[in-house]
């Protein structure tokens, strides 16, 4: 959809027009709007297409099949850079996948221009300054380190190192005032804001308390985005470093810095009953809202910032969202914990029904994720991973304590977490739901893209690894004759990131072992989504679930 600045909407694809299980993953415009992109799958597959369509006829001007993302064009319009994900087979220059290459692409013909010698299992974005001008490229090996690439937009050859390479991550801000701009974790690992010119950085906002997540550069300022307790805050600094102003919004939420022309910023706010609001954040300062959808559930919640004591006596926040004025009928526990992602508030319709229902939802920010910077990530990860069980623990025990009958949810690597606590303590949850999971620890590097997950996990071949991996691994815990409460698993057949194996056999071990389970098995969807048909349908079975656990009737 494009929406004007004058509020004007129009509908440039609909995903109902590609086919019935069609995705739309992503989409890109450059800055003269003459074209746009957008990434589409077949049912939300991670392979797929980039398409590339006239913006005043909706003509394909070009496709391109495979893992594709960054689309970014030159001034014609006509001829673009992509970076291709190699799955399965050797990059062009022989390097083994997973790996990414960058290409140019023009006249339906495709040069490989960046990327060349790279090893296995480094990734590589790209965009555009917001002038245009430069090329803004970073290289990351895991989660916990990247190098950022600079240069002339027009001229690959002229793309050299601009900063990084150390154990930390850097991300581009922008180029401005005659210098990269860089948000960069070197130090304690909170971020802070810095420029690189003429090969020489200096540092222009320095680390705080709070964990920066992210920064654009609009007019004079720079425009930052921190969590305060997992909530979004915004902070515009002049460029010598200086505060001029700062916002957070009411309640809790999640901001995004979505984009930047460099003279105004496109910012999304979203939370547990906000789907979003759309803001443009002008050189002045001034916010105005742009477009909005919101519930009436909105005014009937409290959200309470909550903490729980974890093993080693680390402080645990959880959001505790709840019906004002009214006893829970009882508690849905959501964690993920890992990949250096924060958990924050964010609108899912899900949690949205049982709140209008009366269950409490707790949203805990566990070790592994980057609510309180990179420290906090690294000690939930590899030989640390146990740290994110015992945290999510904590939160449960606390729930547990309020005499709430306890449903465990997790999805993906939030699927690992709950099935760890789930074959380590499962009376700590009166049932569990377990999305799209990693479970298998031994094997998860053989299937599909887990070979990229080695350095956030561990590797199965390491022996030294491995001990620690088959400690935990929720595959490999399930004991025959323990009491588990009941089960819901549920994958899709499309999920060509995370292998569905993963919730097959683990469904098929607790049955052996006399646990009750529900396994749902979706034949139209992937780890990135399905269409809104198949994630009624799989979210309307996820809440039947959950009710029958709490013993609640829906309203």
């Amino acid at each position: 959809m494009l929406l004007g600045r004058d509020g004007a909407r129009e509908t440039l694809v609909d995903s109902r027009d590609l086919g019935r299980d069609v995705v739309i993953q992503a989409i890109w415009a450059p800055r003269s709007g003459k074209v746009f992109a957008f990434f589409c799958s077949e049912a939300g597959a991670d392979i797929g297409k980039l398409r590339v369509l006239d913006s005043e006829d909706g003509r394909v001007l070009d496709e391109l099949e495979g893992s594709i993302r960054c689309p970014t064009w030159l001034d014609d319009a006509s001829t673009y850079y992509y970076v291709r994900l190699y799955r399965d087979e050797k990059t062009p220059d022989g390097v083994e996948p997973p790996a990414d290459r960058v290409f140019l692409r023009e006249d339906g013909r495709d040069e490989m221009v960046f990327g060349e010698g790279l090893p296995t299992s480094h990734f590589i974005s790209l965009r555009a300054s917001s002038s245009g001008r430069k090329a803004l490229l970073e290289v990351s090996y895991g989660w916990t380190r990247s190098t950022a690439y600079g240069g002339d937009l027009k001229d690959p050859g002229s793309w050299r190192f601009v900063y990084g390479g150390g154990d930390f991550i850097v991300h581009h801000v922008d180029f401005a005032a005659g210098g990269y701009i860089l948000a960069s974790y070197e130090g304690r690992g909170l971020g802070k804001l810095i420029q690189v010119r003429d090969g020489l950085a200096r540092e222009i906002v320095g680390e705080h308390e709070h964990p920066l997540q992210e920064a654009l550069v609009v007019g004079e300022h720079l425009v930052a985005a921190y969590l305060v307790d997992a909530s979004g805050c915004l902070r515009a600094y002049a460029l010598d470093g200086h505060l001029a102003g700062e916002w957070r919004p009411e309640p809790q939420g999640t901001l995004a810095l979505l984009d930047s022309d460099g003279s105004e910023a496109l910012i999304k706010y979203e939370s547990f009953a906000v789907p979003y609001r759309l803001y443009a954040l002008g050189r002045d300062g001034g916010l105005r809202l742009l477009d909005e959808v919101a519930l009436d559930l909105a005014g009937k919640l409290v959200i309470r910032d909550r903490w729980a004591g974890s093993k080693d006596g680390t402080p645990i926040h959880f959001f505790e969202a709840r019906l004002k004025g009214a006893e829970p009928r009882g508690a849905v526990a959501y964690g993920y914990g890992g990949f250096g992602i924060s958990i924050t508030p964010t609108f899912n319709p899900i949690f949205a029904t049982l709140l209008e229902d009366g269950v409490l939802l707790a949203v805990a920010n566990l070790r592994g994720g980057c609510e309180r910077g990179e420290a906090w990530h690294r000690a939930g990860m590899r030989e640390k991973k146990q740290n994110v069980f015992e945290d999510f623990k904590a939160v449960l025990r606390a729930l547990k304590g309020a005499g709430l009958r306890t449903v465990a949810f997790g999805r993906s690597n939030g699927g690992l977490l709950v099935g760890a606590v789930l074959t380590q303590e499962p009376g700590l949850m009166d049932g569990a739901v377990i999305g799209y999971p990693v479970l298998d620890m031994l094997r998860f590097h053989l299937l599909y893209m887990g070979r990229a997950w080695v350095p956030e996990y561990g590797d199965p071949d390491n022996p030294r690894d491995r001990e620690f991996l088959r400690a935990y691994s929720p595959y490999h815990n399930v004991r025959p004759g323990t009491r588990y409460p009941p089960v819901f698993i549920y994958t899709g057949l499309h999920d060509d990131r995370v292998h569905p194996a993963h919730a097959l056999k683990f469904a098929a071990k607790l049955r052996d072992a006399g646990a009750d389970v529900l396994l749902r098995v979706e034949t139209a969807s992937g780890h990135a989504g399905a269409s809104p048909e198949v994630k009624a349908r799989e979210a309307a079975d996820v809440l039947a679930y959950i009710y029958k656990v709490l013993g609640v009737t829906p309203s």
